[in-house]
């Protein structure tokens, strides 16, 4: 049997102009000293500067890895819920977001699923049949990883969050279903550096 094991992390905290801050940086590092124990093949991380900067500083833990751009992993919207699909609290979340943007958002969802959640094709020349691939990315991006995981309704990813560096991981084995193996885990993280994602007034743990 094949797996492909997907370690999902969002990037480290960042300040208003997207750049990660020192804790940032911290926190990133901290991630990469506890995959440095995985069989890490690759590690991918989206475009924007905040996840840049949080992917080079984890691989500075994993030697000799890959380090690489993956488009689809980019922060956007990946499903614009209905009108009777969005609880009232978030309402106005949605605003402002027209046709063009919605299919847009829908369009990188349906690319970042067709890359990376499934089993790749069988490596005739690799020893190891299983693939080890981190993925350092943003919320959304992960919440639609994980509900799709869990074959739910596609604004189900609204009721998901992660906090920075936390690792989730989803692994994708031949013949059957995916396996949400973690979720949000913070344990590498001191109380300092430890938050839950949601706007400010959330809980730290």
């Amino acid at each position: 049997m094949t797996t492909r094991h997907l370690y999902l992390a969002r990037h480290g905290a960042a300040d208003a102009f997207g750049e990660l801050t020192g804790d940032g940086r911290r926190q990133a590092a901290l991630l990469g000293e506890r995959l440095a124990a995985v069989p890490v093949d690759a590690v991918w991380h989206s475009p924007l500067p905040r996840a840049v900067a949080s992917a080079q500083e984890l691989a500075r833990h994993l030697p000799d890895v890959p380090v690489a751009e993956a488009a689809e992993l980019i922060d956007h919207v990946p499903y614009v819920p209905a009108a009777a699909e969005t609880p009232p609290a978030r309402a106005g979340f949605f605003d402002g977001y027209d046709d063009a943007e919605a299919e847009s958002g829908a369009k990188l969802a349906e690319a970042l699923v067709a890359r990376f959640a499934n089993v790749p094709e069988p490596d005739t020349e690799s020893t190891r049949p299983d693939t080890h691939e981190v993925l350092v990315t943003h919320a959304f991006q992960i919440a639609w990883l994980v509900r799709h995981a869990l074959d739910a309704p596609p604004s189900r990813w609204l009721g998901l969050n992660s906090g920075n560096t936390a690792l989730t991981v989803i692994q994708y084995r031949t013949g059957l279903p995916p396996a949400i193996v973690m979720f949000n885990d913070m344990s590498h993280l001191p109380a300092d550096l430890r938050w839950t994602g949601f706007p400010a007034g959330g809980v730290r743990l």
